[in-house]
């Protein structure tokens, strides 16, 4: 069996050609007073012999590892890709490393992040809770260590943490509120754990709605599951077994109420006539489905950038702050599958 190669030190470099193991550090480093042509010669040499930087030891002098960590539920909706894309564009301008990790919706799976990510010693971490995620005390070690950590989106809201998100009970006002102007009055909602911010908030949006246009709460018309199409496809099951129909659908993401959509529509009712449909988060699934489907739009990317440097302000301590609660702004976008009943 062939035998490791040797790792290449600045010693090696040195030997190779007949000068000092400092003058290869300086010239690697490009520091002021190293002759042009020998800097030349060691990097060339460096090339050549196949040496790099070890930055891990270099991190360790410095405390710094040059990488910000980022714990996300899922990397398979089009908005967790732009808020990814987001993070990524101010992460590399400030010459920092991304490692991302999926707590693929488990507490359990977000811990062993978590800890991977404080063993990597990550400068700073940015964090949209697992679905069942309970508490934040697997978050404690890095204030402890003095290293930021902010959540977005989906955020536990604690002074030590800053967050960042929409009002998403507001949004969900406008939307419940929308539906009921146009008519409809017996609506379902479909929500997801109501441990998470955005789905409690966006059920008591709905709820408020109902009330503030004389609108009895009917618990019978709201559905707690995952969200996910195969949750909105089984929520059409049940929709359909209601007596009376329902006559509007509010679905706390896009991907359910579509899925949801696919079902009513197979079954033979009219979309928007016979049950209008709403989503959140404007996926581009919402313009593929027929109607349309009216949801809310925010911005990931922006949801991404503005994360991103509030935690390098965070680590520099450049004028952000551990109470800092950022809430974007949301819009209505208001397609077919919600048109009026009048």
């Amino acid at each position: 069996m062939d035998r490791p190669h040797k790792e290449v030190t600045i010693y090696d470099i040195a030997k190779k050609l007949n000068i000092s193991a400092a003058t290869v550090s300086r010239g690697l480093k490009d520091r002021a007073g190293t002759n042009k042509d020998t800097k030349k010669r060691i990097l060339d040499a460096a090339s050549e012999m196949g040496y790099y930087t070890n930055s891990f030891a270099s991190n360790l002098r410095n405390k710094r590892s040059n990488i910000i960590g980022v714990i996300v539920p899922r990397l398979n909706s089009v908005f967790m890709s732009q808020v990814i894309a987001g993070i990524e564009k101010e992460v590399s301008n400030a010459n920092y490393t991304l490692i991302i990790s999926q707590s693929l919706e488990s507490m359990k799976k977000e811990m062993s992040s978590a800890v991977a990510m404080f063993s990597n010693r990550v400068d700073g971490l940015l964090v949209s809770l697992a679905y069942d995620t309970r508490d934040i005390d697997h978050f404690e070690n890095f204030i402890k260590r003095g290293t930021p950590v902010i959540f977005f989106d989906r955020v536990f809201e604690n002074k030590k943490y800053p967050a960042i998100h929409i009002d998403n009970y507001k949004a969900a006002y406008e939307v419940t509120t929308h539906l009921i102007n146009q008519g409809h009055k017996r609506i379902v909602h479909i929500t997801g754990n109501q441990l998470q911010n955005v789905y409690a908030d966006r059920f008591k949006g709905y709820k408020q709605a109902l009330a503030d246009n004389g609108i009895a709460f009917d618990e019978s018309l709201v559905i707690i599951n995952g969200l996910n199409a195969s949750d909105g496809m089984e929520s059409a099951e049940q929709i359909l077994k209601m007596s009376p129909l329902p006559d509007g659908v509010f679905a706390a993401n896009d991907q359910c109420a579509v899925a949801c959509m696919q079902v009513i529509k197979k079954a033979g009712l009219k979309i928007p006539q016979d049950i209008a449909f709403a989503g959140f988060n404007n996926d581009p699934l919402c313009c593929i489905i027929e109607p349309n489907l009216t949801t809310i739009n925010y911005k990931g990317y922006e949801m991404g950038q503005v994360s991103a440097k509030l935690l390098m302000d965070l680590m520099y301590h450049t004028g952000g702050h551990s109470s800092d609660n950022l809430v974007l702004d949301h819009e209505l976008i208001i397609r077919e599958s919600s048109a009026s009943r009048h």
